[in-house]
């Protein structure tokens, strides 16, 4: 067998396996744990308590048989002066008559039995008993007689296994109350995370505006709400935007489909020469060229959604490069009497391609945008964090600053009415710039006060050739 397998913990065999590892109760699992806690701490105080119990008991039996004891030799030794051994022993079956629990017996110094207890009142065998050993010494100091004294301590352990019983019980008892305890107050304590649970439940696509709350709030759980609601809020955002998108998206491809079904019809609709036709086939082709420019600024945008880098090449100049761009603009900035300048440069590796076209919408919105006969500046600035800024700025009518954060949005227009159907423009130019400033490690930026509209993004600097 595979070492490593065997020794793979059971959750991740189960997620090796595909399957979904058994949920269990937290609520049970405390009372559980709380129990055995309880029966490990009950127990142990409970044990040193039966411990001490027992230890009392022990101390008492030697303490009356050591008591008894010294009573005997005294008496042993009075009686054995006055009157001999036959003294001694009516002596000693006196006191035997008078002290129940005991069991004496006394022999003499070489041995032989001098007085053992008649009948004692307890069985020898069958009870639990504590012996100790005693000595009569004469006056001389030699030894007279040697007895050992035997206490019935049945009735004290019958005593402290009750005791123990009880103990047992105790603890029994305690446990089970605290887990019963411990699972009904994690149930209240519970209730919330329930409530949130129906809360979470309820939420579906027709509700997503809807939030978690608390009729009281919890100190421990008041961080995964304001998570979950934030998350809420961006999935609601998103939501939305998608939505938006896919309603522009329909729009911006009706349009030119409704276009070539008309031309379409209108050229089917009576005998045409083969000029008229040519010209609704060239109609037709840059209605098609629309459409497929639209559909491919979606796939590449998809492609920047998921993560997609920017190949990043040699350092470029970056004036150089914009320079490039203006000239490809050059016709366009001629007819609306435009001046261009270039402030600033840097280098730095990117993808060339990538940011020529981020530079040409940018350009190309401002040019549109601006008044005639102004000046485009486009700046070049190199940041402390080895990063670059690029912006172009225009003079032209003010965005309104409310618009300001969704201008890098899909089809989004901040003026419907400047819009301009005779070119090429359906709303993807600044939403490609902010994916590419992304691919880039960067962002976009845009700001418009006074007449000033300055948009733009960052690059930001990594090692030539680390590109993905």
């Amino acid at each position: 067998m595979n070492t490593n397998t065997a020794a793979m913990p059971a959750s991740a065999t189960a997620a090796k396996a595909g399957t979904t590892p058994c949920a269990y109760s937290i609520g049970r699992r405390l009372s559980l744990l709380l129990a055995i806690q309880t029966v490990i701490g009950l127990g142990v105080l409970l044990a040193t308590i039966y411990g001490a119990t027992t230890m009392l008991f022990s101390m008492k039996h030697e303490e009356q048989l050591r008591t008894y004891s010294n009573v005997l030799v005294d008496v042993i030794k009075e009686s054995n002066i006055q009157g001999g051994e036959a003294e001694v022993v009516s002596k000693l079956s006196w006191l035997a008559e008078r002290s129940s629990g005991f069991y004496l017996e006394v022999e003499r110094a070489d041995g032989s039995a001098l007085y053992h207890d008649a009948a004692p009142s307890f069985d020898l065998a069958q009870s639990v008993t504590n012996a100790m050993a005693f000595t009569v010494p004469a006056a001389n100091g030699e030894l007279l007689y040697r007895g050992q004294l035997v206490l019935d301590c049945t009735q004290d352990a019958k005593t402290g296994r009750r005791v123990a019983l009880l103990l047992i019980v105790s603890v029994i008892t305690g446990a089970a109350l605290v887990g019963w305890g411990t699972f009904w107050r994690v149930r209240c304590s519970l209730r919330p995370l329930i409530d949130l649970a129906a809360q979470t439940k309820a939420i579906d696509a027709r509700r997503l505006g809807q939030r978690l709350t608390l009729e009281e709030p919890v100190e421990e759980l008041q961080p995964l709400i304001d998570q979950f609601n934030g998350l809420m809020h961006r999935v609601e955002r998103t939501y939305t935007q998608l939505e938006g998108f896919n309603a522009d998206v329909a729009h911006e491809l009706r349009t030119p489909l409704a276009t070539l079904i008309g031309h379409t019809e209108l050229a089917l609709s009576r005998e045409r020469s083969a000029d008229e036709l040519s010209e609704t086939l060239v109609s037709n082709l840059e209605e098609l060229q629309r459409m497929a420019a639209i559909v491919n600024d979606m796939l590449f945008l998809a492609q920047a959604d998921r993560g997609v880098k920017a190949r990043r090449g040699a350092p470029v100049g970056l004036a150089q490069l914009v320079q490039q761009v203006v000239e490809f603009h050059e016709a366009a900035i001629e007819e609306s009497g435009l001046g261009v300048a270039i402030e600033g440069d840097a280098s730095l590796p990117l993808d060339e391609p990538l940011v020529k076209r981020a530079l040409s919408n940018l350009l190309g919105n401002a040019i549109r945008y601006a008044d005639k006969g102004s000046r485009l500046s486009v700046h070049i600035a190199q940041d402390h964090d080895r990063s670059v800024r690029l912006w172009v700025e225009n003079v032209g009518p003010s965005i309104d600053e409310a618009h300001l954060p969704r201008l890098f949005d899909r089809f989004f227009r901040a003026d419907s009415a400047r819009s301009e159907p005779d070119r090429l423009h359906h709303g993807l130019g600044l939403s490609i710039v902010a994916a590419i400033a992304r691919m880039h490690d960067g962002f976009p930026t845009a700001e418009s006060t006074n007449g000033t509209t300055r948009v733009g993004f960052s690059l930001r600097a990594v090692e030539a050739g680390l590109s993905s």
